[in-house]
């Protein structure tokens, strides 16, 4: 089965401010079906990337973000 995924970002979110989780080292995807994505950094399970989730609550970026590291 293919899953197409789509980042979106709001229009209104600064560029600076913008975090892909799927690079990020802390991001994980979930059994649940009802909340697919995972942050380890803060603990929790969303529906949406957890980065947007994290601005939509506060404004401000994701300060957890760490880029993953490339196996060489």
């Amino acid at each position: 089965m293919f899953m197409a995924v789509f980042i979106f970002f709001r229009y209104d979110m600064p560029e600076d401010f913008r975090r892909n989780c799927f690079r990020c080292k802390f991001f994980y995807v979930t059994w649940d079906p009802n909340h697919p994505n995972g942050c380890r950094a803060m603990g929790f399970k969303t529906r949406q990337l957890p980065s947007m989730v994290v601005f939509q609550s506060s404004g401000e970026p994701c300060r957890m973000y760490e880029k993953k590291n490339k196996p060489s």
